[in-house]
């Protein structure tokens, strides 16, 4: 009896297996199919986007400001002003984003105070970016007069990115086994020693994770700049950086008014004329080109990190 009772229980428990098996295949297939059907639609508009726009790349289209005529409009202008804004946003934003997410997971004391600032950070990364907009408006046009300038759009853009920066520097820090740290302290190093070359070294790529997701986000903002003041036509370049004068950097450029990438696809867009179509598909390309080195340049960083990292 005890032995049928046994075996009964065994064919019981393979009849379970076998059932788990077959809905985590199910699970599985039904998973890979919904990933396929992304990127199979992703790479159809990519494809599409790159039929109309591929034609109208040529120097000219990279060198020349934007004009009335489809045929003579360029995007010098726009992509200029994309790239000076993004240095702004990542140099405001990622020193001060991997400070207090360093602060806040390191140093600073559990309690209702960092529980409060913690869910803030949390709700930040949520709002919606014209919300960033109308308090980069209040804060850099109107209180600071900073005016509509690179110095502007860029701040505005580092308060959209700055709390994906502090949760992907705290989920990284985390992340780093408490052994490492112990060891660290066992051989006298201070709280600060066993961050700066413990703690942030093993914790880089995730760090450079949350920075490449953020920055990506901001090269495609459009709500933000509007609000505070760029310009959807504009023909001139912002000064230069660097100038023949002593001490041979020159800032003015901060201040100049300016015009990014998406806002000019938009304005492209907007027109009725095929040919402004055809240059917001080749301003398109170009746009999903910057952001692809932009990332490449931040997983290239982070795997040469983790390349000299031995656990």
């Amino acid at each position: 009896m005890e032995r049928s009772a046994g075996g009964s229980r065994k064919t019981e428990l393979k009849k379970r297996i076998a059932i788990t098996k077959y809905w985590d295949h199910i699970f599985a297939i039904a998973g890979l199919l919904s990933s396929l059907v992304g990127l199979i639609l992703l790479f159809t508009l990519f494809m599409d986007l790159f039929i109309d726009g591929f034609p109208r790349l040529s120097y000219k289209f990279f060198t020349s400001f934007p004009s009335r005529f489809p045929e003579s409009a360029g995007i010098l202008s726009s992509w200029v002003g994309t790239v000076l804004v993004i240095i702004v946003t990542a140099l405001a934003a990622i020193p001060l984003g991997v400070a207090a997410g360093i602060y806040l997971e390191e140093y600073a004391g559990k309690n209702w105070f960092t529980d409060i600032i913690e869910i803030n950070i949390a709700n930040l990364a949520g709002v919606p970016s014209i919300i960033y907009g109308l308090l980069a408006l209040g804060l850099f046009v109107y209180f600071l007069k900073l005016g509509q300038s690179i110095l502007t759009g860029g701040l505005a853009l580092s308060l959209l990115i700055l709390p994906m920066v502090i949760m992907a520097t705290r989920e990284a820090i985390r992340a780093i086994p408490n052994s490492i740290r112990e060891a660290s302290y066992a051989l006298g190093a201070t709280k600060w020693q066993t961050i700066k070359w413990h703690i942030l070294p093993y914790s880089t790529g995730g760090i450079l994770t949350g920075i490449i997701i953020g920055l990506s986000r901001a090269i495609g903002e459009t709500a933000p700049l509007i609000t505070v003041g760029a310009l959807t036509f504009i023909a001139f370049l912002p000064a230069p950086p660097l100038s023949l004068d002593f001490p041979f950097i020159s800032f003015k450029w901060l201040l100049d008014p300016f015009t990014v990438m998406p806002i000019q696809l938009f304005n492209w867009v907007s027109r009725p004329q095929k040919g402004f179509h055809i240059n917001a598909a080749a301003a398109g390309i170009v746009l999903m080109v910057m952001t692809l080195i932009m990332n490449g340049i931040a997983i290239y960083i982070r795997y040469k990190f983790r390349k000299r990292i031995k656990w």
